[in-house]
């Protein structure tokens, strides 16, 4: 019984990494959409079926 504590500890320094990760992602994607960058949206006659 000493392997569960072991995959426990696994699974937290996963699911630690994944909300770093994702905390410096959402810091990149939030300083690059504030230097001015903007997403236009073409928008295209709609198709007729």
């Amino acid at each position: 019984m000493r392997r569960k504590p072991d995959l426990l500890w696994i699974l937290v320094i996963l699911f630690g990494l994944g909300v770093v990760t994702t905390g410096y992602a959402q810091s990149l994607w939030a300083s690059k959409t504030d230097t001015g960058m903007e997403l236009t949206v073409v928008q295209t006659p709609g198709f007729k079926r």
